[in-house]
């Protein structure tokens, strides 16, 4: 039997490849440190705990709207309004399981065969095989390591042609932790606008933000952007509930309703317990989420200093999420114990198995010269794993 095209041209997710490896090592005794899954470690806040168990008491365990319930959507609007100044109604609102899912759909239903998506590098690993999935071409920007690996308007002009219907802009960025200022912001706009394209604009870690800096939606820039814009969130990151499942988009009223629509024949609605718990976490008490951003700061400062400490090793600073994507391209032609480095994911194969620490390889993200490390971890954690690194670095001739 064979499978569909469709199937065999899916790439596995190697963030999600690493971090199974790393748990059957650990499961086997061995003393592993993991820098690779994008998962919190804070437990979810007990507030939002309590409102799925009051939920499951309550009888809330039917199906809801494929959409959302109308009280989830109607907290995501005010959410929008509050944070971002920006107006929605529930019927622009869809609730999906998980950011992942939110972006899924709108992808499928902007593009088709012929289609171009431009995807700025480095890049979240699913957005390429979503694009591939939807029967669309990627055009893959680099970014400058010089310029924070932020897209810039040149770079984006440079790309556009007649077959391009979509960019992908992610800020916060995994795995950069790349920041968009408003301005910078603007200045992609106008190209936007000038060529009529269309956003996606994934805003997923907008709560995990530092240095005092502040998130901004390109959907808040001025009505032609809000237009174009597919804005996608979720309660995973801020509210350390990645296994809850509960993403969202905000789109004009025909793009939700064909997301919608779509999701009706796929998954229909989204887990009704996990969404009362996502009322509770839009609502309810914000200082978990404040809680989490002194700690992801202290985390954030330890491994920056730890990583650009090592010779040869450049590392942009990240503003926001919770990752760092180190350059280590001066060790490739080297070796350690014959074995020779000539890329991010040889390293990465060599840290794994000569000292039991996991990071994702660059080339996951396109950028093969760097390698992704999560302080989503304990400091216990942070300072075994960098003392890892630091020596195997040390040894590499």
């Amino acid at each position: 039997m064979r499978l569909s095209d469709r199937a065999l041209m899916i790439s596995p997710s190697p963030t999600m490849a690493i971090d199974a490896k790393a748990k059957e090592m650990k499961a086997n005794g061995i003393n592993v440190v993991g820098f690779g899954a994008g998962e919190p470690d804070f437990d979810t806040p007990d507030h939002i705990k309590e409102a799925a168990v009051a939920a499951i008491r309550d009888g809330m365990t039917k199906y809801t709207p494929v959409a959302g319930t109308n009280e989830l959507k109607e907290a995501i609007c005010q959410k929008f309004k509050v944070d971002q100044g920006l107006d929605y109604k529930p019927s622009q609102i869809v609730v999906s399981a998980g950011a992942k899912h939110s972006l899924y759909n709108a992808i499928e239903v902007f593009v088709q065969a012929g289609d171009e998506v431009i995807l700025p590098a480095p890049y979240w690993v699913s957005y390429l095989e979503q694009i591939k999935l939807a029967g669309a071409e990627a055009r893959i920007v680099e970014t400058r390591e010089d310029n924070g690996f932020k897209l810039t308007p040149a770079e984006l002009e440079s790309a556009i042609n007649t077959r391009t219907k979509l960019l992908i802009l992610n800020t916060p960025a995994n795995p950069t932790g790349a920041v968009y200022s408003e301005e910078e912001l603007k200045a992609l706009g106008e190209v936007i606008v000038k060529y009529d394209i269309a956003i996606i604009s994934d805003e997923v870690y907008e709560k995990l933000i530092y240095d005092g800096l502040r998130h901004v939606s390109i959907a808040s820039i001025s009505p032609e952007l809000k237009e174009r814009t597919v804005v996608v969130n979720g309660v995973s990151k801020a509210y350390a509930m990645t296994g809850w499942r509960i993403g969202y988009a905000a789109a004009t009223v025909p793009v939700a309703s064909a997301m919608a629509d779509l999701q009706s024949h796929s998954t229909s609605n989204p887990t009704s317990i996990a969404q009362a718990a996502s009322m509770a976490a839009l609502t309810g008490d914000q200082k978990p989420v404040s809680q989490m951003v002194v700690e992801y700061t202290r985390r954030r400062d330890y491994m920056l200093e730890r990583l650009q400490s090592i010779t040869g090793v450049t590392c942009a600073r990240p503003g926001g999420a919770f990752y760092m994507f180190p350059n280590v391209k001066a060790y490739f032609g080297k070796s350690f114990k014959g074995k020779t480095i000539n890329s991010a994911t040889d390293l990465a194969a060599v840290l794994l198995d000569e000292t039991q620490v996991a990071v994702v390889p660059g080339v996951a993200f396109g950028n093969d010269d760097c390698f992704r490390l999560s302080y989503a971890v304990s400091m216990k954690s942070l300072r075994e794993g960098l003392d890892r690194i630091s020596w195997l670095m040390g040894e590499i001739k």
